[in-house]
């Protein structure tokens, strides 16, 4: 199956809304600056070279590199263009539990051919390579650098335990960023310092958890997931939004709504 939504952890609860692979695809390499390119290896032919590379995506959504002809990566793509660019979550944070496993982290394959980026887009390229690495205007004009621009053919998407399909480069092309990604984190991170209370009231209304505690580790338009304990027992569960939301000031009202719910309490006037 291409682009569905992720399955319930339980085949026979209700699925909560949650974005498409493809919406998930889309907003993770959005949110990434520095991915890990894999190209064929001239050396050693038929053998993937792996480099640390800095990236930025055009308004299509496909990654763009700056790189030099000296380096062994550009030189492996001059002798085949076929590469792979792999892009993790970045980080969640000394709050979330579950910052130290990196298999929960969602991550990115995008597959296809990398070319040198046509004279006629090069200006485009540049502002937006420099807008995600301004360091990068140290070096950018020297002449051995070049934007190249990976050409996507096709996708993989994990979005952590049993989560994950291809995404079609069509689809991928189709979706656009969860209109959060930018705030995603200050939103997660203000819940997790300042109200910690309000998760466990989420947790036991709303997914029927008898937590106690619970973290945020993730949000988007359609709503959050939680890592829950009761005892010594952790669990994951996705809560959704009542309407769908697009900015942080949505959100936030969308979350007190919520909360007051969660304890009865009458919608001040």
């Amino acid at each position: 199956m291409v682009d569905r939504h992720a399955p319930p952890p339980d085949p026979g609860a209700s699925p909560v809304p949650e974005p498409t692979y493809a919406e998930r695809a889309r907003t993770l390499a959005h949110v990434g600056r520095v991915g890990t390119l894999a190209t064929l290896s001239r050396r050693h032919p038929g053998h993937p070279f792996a480099s640390v590379m800095p990236y930025a995506l055009d308004d299509a959504g496909r990654p763009a590199v700056l790189i030099s002809s000296m380096a062994m990566h550009t030189q492996n793509l001059q002798a085949d263009p076929r590469a792979s660019l792999l892009v993790t979550q970045p980080g969640l944070g000394p709050q979330r539990e579950e910052s130290d496993d990196p298999l929960a982290r969602a991550r990115l394959t995008l597959m296809g051919d990398a070319r040198v980026v046509p004279p006629a887009e090069v200006s485009a390229a540049r502002a937006a390579y420099l807008a995600r690495h301004a360091r990068a205007a140290y070096w950018v004009d020297f002449e051995d650098f070049a934007f190249w621009r990976l050409e996507v053919t096709d996708l993989y998407f994990v979005g952590g335990f049993a989560a994950m399909d291809w995404v079609s480069a069509a689809a991928y092309f189709a979706a656009a960023p969860d209109p959060l990604a930018d705030v995603a984190d200050g939103i997660v991170e203000h819940m997790n310092r300042d109200h910690a209370d309000a998760l466990v009231a989420y947790a036991r209304l709303y997914a029927g958890e008898e937590a106690d505690a619970a973290t945020m580790v993730a949000v988007d338009r359609l709503g959050f997931k939680l890592r829950v304990r009761r005892g010594d027992r952790l669990s994951s569960v996705r809560i959704a939004f009542p309407r769908e939301v697009r900015t942080a000031g949505e959100s936030r009202e969308v979350l007190i709504e919520m909360l007051r719910r969660a304890r009865g309490d009458a919608p001040s006037r």
